[in-house]
C-alpha cells in the first residue's frame, strides 16, 4: 500500500475524532417517488438535527438535486464529489442510501472514490460504518435493495402506461400540442386554439414545401407560441410532423391503437409530410439568401441520395473551378454517394437564362398556375379560417392580459417603473401587434382570390427580373432565385429542370438600399407552389 493511500485511510479513520468535523450534506428529491415522500425540506430538517446531535460536527456545504437516482449524472452529486476529492469536507452525510444512489454499481464506485479521498460516508437513518468491511457490505446490500425497488417501480409504471395506451388513453406527461386530455377518460381531444396551427404546419410543409426552419420563423413572426408559451424552433416543427398522434394513433413500445382519438391530420397528408422529411434529412442547405456566389444553393437536391448539393471549389494552376457537390460527398466521401458534381458556372448561367425567359415566353404555364392557385385557395379556405380563429382567440387573451396591467396601474397596485413589469408589458404588446398583423393578413387572404396577371403586369415583372440579373449583386440574384425557384431537378449530367413559382409583382416603392435596384418583397405571395417546368441543357 502506497504512503498516499495509507495517509488517506488514516485521515478517514481519524475524521470523526477531530475537534471540528466538516460535514457536507447531500439530499435528492426523486422524480419517481409517489407523492415525493422524501422532500428536500424534510431531508434537510432531519440531517440538520442529526449533525446537531454529533459533537464537533459542522455543516460546511449543502448539495441537492431534483433527479432520478438511476445514474450519477446529477449536478449536486458531482459537486459534492468534487468537494470531497478536494479535501474540503470530512464527512458526506445523506438521509438514506437510496438518496445517494439507486444503482449498486454506482454506489460501489462512489464509495471507492470517497474512500480514496479519505472522506467518510454516513446515513442519518441507517447504522453502518463504511470504514469497516461489515459496514461496506451493509451499504452494498442497502444499495442492492434500492436498485431492486427502483426496477420494480419502473416495471409497474411501464405496465401501467402500456395498459393506458392499449385503451387508447394518453399515457401521461406533457400533452401533445393541438390536443387536450379529458380528465375523466384520459383520452385526447382537439384543442380549438391550437389545432389550426397544426394544420397550418402540415400544409406549409406538404403543400407549399416550406422548410421547418422557415415554418418556425413564420409562426414566431405571427405571434404564435408553443404550449409552454415559448417560441417555435425547427425541431418542434419536425416533431409535430413526425408524431402519429395527429392521425389519431396512440403508440407506446409495442402497443399501437388506431382511431384512439379524433385526428387533426389525415393519413395521406401525414405520409406525404414524412416522405418529405425522409428526403430532406437534416434539411441542410435550405438557407435564406446570403452573400454566397452560389445562387442555386439550397435549391438542388441530389438525385441519388436527396441531400442538398452545396457550393464547392477546386483550385487549379491558373484558376478556381466552382461546383455544386452533394453534401454527403463533402462530409463522408464517395462511399456515401457517388453523384457527379455539377459545373456551377454552367448551372448558374442556365438558371438565370431560364428565369429571364420564363415570364416572357411561358404565359400558358402561368395561366395554368393561376388555375391551380384558385383550387388551392378553395381547398385552403378552411385551414385559413381555422388559423384566423386561433389568432382571434390568442389576440383576445393577450389583450385581456394588457388590460389587467392597465387596471392594476390605475389602481396603484404596482410600480410603473418596475423593470420586470415593463418587460412583461412590452412582451404582451409585441405579441398583440404581431397577432393583429397576422389577423389582417388572414382576413385579406380569405377575400383575395388569385387572378391571372395581365400582359402589362407580366412585362413589368419580367423587366424587374432582367434588371436584377443584369446589374444586381450576388445577394440580389440569390434572393431572386430563392423567391422564384422552388427546386431544381437534375435529370442528367447535362440537363437540369427548374420548377418555378409565380410571384406577385412588387410596387414601385420597393427599391434596393445600395444600388437603387428594385428587389423582391420578403413576403412574396406565390400564386402557386409548383407552377410548371422549364427544361434546358447547360453548356459545359
Amino acid at each position: 500500500m502506497s504512503r498516499r493511500t495509507t495517509t488517506k485511510k488514516v485521515r478517514k479513520a481519524a475524521a470523526l475524532d477531530l475537534d471540528t468535523v466538516r460535514v457536507g450534506i447531500y439530499v435528492r428529491r426523486s422524480t419517481d417517488d409517489e407523492h415525493q415522500p422524501f422532500s428536500k425540506e424534510a431531508q434537510f430538517t432531519r440531517l440538520d438535527a442529526y449533525v446537531a446531535s454529533q459533537p464537533g460536527w459542522t455543516i460546511v456545504k449543502r448539495f441537492e438535486d431534483d433527479a432520478s437516482g438511476a445514474n450519477t449524472d446529477r449536478p449536486g452529486l458531482q459537486k459534492a464529489m468534487r468537494w470531497a476529492k478536494s479535501g474540503m469536507i470530512d464527512v458526506l452525510l445523506v438521509y438514506r442510501v437510496d438518496r445517494f444512489s439507486r444503482n449498486l454499481r454506482d454506489t460501489v464506485t462512489l464509495l471507492d472514490e470517497l474512500d480514496d479521498a479519505g472522506v467518510a460516508f454516513r446515513s442519518a437513518t441507517e447504522p453502518f460504518d463504511t470504514s469497516t468491511p461489515m459496514g461496506r457490505m451493509l451499504v452494498q446490500m442497502l444499495s442492492m435493495f434500492a436498485q431492486f425497488e427502483r426496477d420494480v417501480i419502473i416495471d409497474r409504471v411501464t405496465a401501467g402506461l402500456e395498459r393506458k395506451a392499449a385503451k387508447g388513453q394518453w399515457k401521461g406527461g406533457r400533452r401533445p400540442y393541438g390536443y387536450l386530455v379529458d380528465p375523466k377518460t384520459h383520452v385526447l381531444y382537439p384543442n380549438e386554439a391550437e389545432e389550426g396551427i397544426v394544420k397550418l404546419i402540415f400544409n406549409l410543409y406538404t403543400r407549399d414545401r416550406i422548410g421547418s426552419h422557415t415554418i418556425a420563423n413564420l409562426l414566431n413572426e405571427r405571434g404564435h407560441r408553443t404550449s409552454t408559451g415559448g417560441p417555435w424552433s425547427f425541431k418542434q416543427v419536425t416533431n409535430i410532423l413526425a408524431n402519429r398522434v395527429y392521425v389519431g394513433e396512440i403508440n407506446f413500445r409495442e402497443v399501437t391503437v388506431e382511431n384512439a382519438h379524433p385526428a387533426i391530420i389525415d393519413a395521406a397528408q401525414f405520409d406525404q409530410a414524412n416522405h418529405i422529411l425522409d428526403e430532406r434529412g437534416e434539411s441542410l442547405g435550405h438557407r435564406a439568401a446570403s452573400g454566397s456566389d452560389y445562387i442555386a444553393t439550397g435549391r438542388i437536391p441530389c438525385p441519388k441520395c436527396g441531400k442538398p448539393m452545396v457550393g464547392t471549389r477546386a483550385n487549379g494552376k491558373t484558376k478556381t473551378y466552382r461546383y455544386y457537390t452533394c453534401w454527403n460527398i463533402t462530409r463522408y466521401g464517395k462511399a456515401k454517394c457517388d453523384m457527379a458534381r455539377l459545373n456551377a458556372d454552367a448551372v448558374d448561367k442556365a438558371l438565370t437564362d431560364a428565369i429571364a425567359s420564363f415570364y416572357s415566353s411561358q404565359h400558358i404555364l402561368i395561366r395554368d398556375a393561376v388555375e391551380a392557385a384558385r383550387r388551392h385557395y378553395a381547398s385552403s379556405h378552411e385551414t385559413v379560417a381555422a388559423e384566423l380563429k386561433t389568432v382571434q382567440a390568442d389576440l383576445t387573451n393577450v389583450t385581456a392580459k394588457i388590460d389587467k396591467y392597465l387596471d392594476a396601474f390605475e389602481a396603484d397596485k404596482f410600480d410603473p417603473d418596475d423593470e420586470d413589469v415593463k418587460a412583461r408589458l412590452l412582451q404582451h404588446r409585441t405579441k398583440q401587434r404581431q397577432l393583429r398583423d397576422r389577423k389582417a393578413q388572414l382576413e385579406a387572404q380569405l377575400t383575395a382570390e388569385p387572378t391571372m396577371p395581365d400582359a402589362a403586369t407580366l412585362t413589368e415583372v419580367n423587366d424587374h427580373i432582367t434588371e436584377i440579373l443584369d446589374a444586381g449583386n450576388h445577394n440580389q440574384r440569390k434572393a431572386l432565385v430563392e423567391a422564384l425557384v422552388m427546386t431544381i431537378k437534375v435529370l442528367g449530367p447535362d440537363r437540369i429542370v427548374p420548377v418555378f413559382r409565380v410571384p406577385q409583382p412588387v410596387n414601385a416603392e420597393a427599391e434596393g438600399p445600395e444600388t437603387g435596384l428594385p428587389v423582391l418583397t420578403p413576403r412574396v405571395r406565390a400564386l402557386s407552389t409548383l407552377v410548371g417546368q422549364v427544361g434546358f441543357e447547360p453548356t459545359t
